[in-house]
């Protein structure tokens, strides 16, 4: 729950609601929670601001996870698949975008501005296996490029994956990321 919650928000209002106490302690002449808010809400307020500055929002889901799909993932979904899930659904800090280093190690972002952007994710079920569906904006990369580095893909992802690429819109590009425990047992 609290991963839900954007942090860089949460100190701006208390770093502000403690300074506007601290000030008006100051007209007052109430010392002591003067001090209160001048050292504590300063700060607290300045942190927020630099949070928000470099806040990531999550990434929407496509559609409701079903409890079919639910109950997939508890059973064959790969730490890696849970890790991207979690990663790609909270608050971030500090990054460009989701995916900014992987996609920089596959080859799929040349420059900044060409860089592909995660802009949905679905968990589905694909053949009796989990997959993580992730729809990035690719408006600069072709199709091909991507169908290239779909080995990589596989093997940066895996153990005990697949990955299939599809292109449902000329500017998007869905990479699925599919749950296969045989491989995973295979590899082990």
């Amino acid at each position: 729950m609290l991963r839900k919650l954007p942090l860089g928000m949460l100190l701006l209002c208390a770093g502000g609601v403690v300074t506007v106490v601290g000030i008006a302690a100051y007209l007052l002449d109430y010392a002591a929670l003067n001090m209160v808010g001048f050292f504590y809400g300063i700060p607290l307020f300045l942190g927020g601001v630099a949070l928000k500055i470099t806040e990531l929002k999550p990434v929407p889901f496509m559609a409701q996870t079903t409890p079919e799909v639910l109950a997939l993932r508890e059973q064959q979904a790969t730490s890696t698949q849970t890790q991207i899930l979690n990663d790609v659904t909270r608050y971030r800090y500090g990054q460009k975008a989701h995916f900014d280093s992987a996609l920089n190690y596959l080859g799929l972002s040349p420059i900044e501005k060409q860089r592909p952007e995660l802009a949905a994710v679905r968990e589905e079920s694909r053949n009796g296996a989990y997959t993580l569906v992730l729809l990035f904006d690719s408006a600069y990369l072709s199709f091909d490029l991507w169908k290239q580095r779909q080995d990589k893909m596989t093997n940066f992802f895996g153990p005990g994956v697949k990955v299939e690429l599809a292109q449902p819109d000329e500017d998007e590009v869905e990479v699925s990321i599919i749950a296969a425990p045989a491989i995973a047992a295979t590899v082990e």
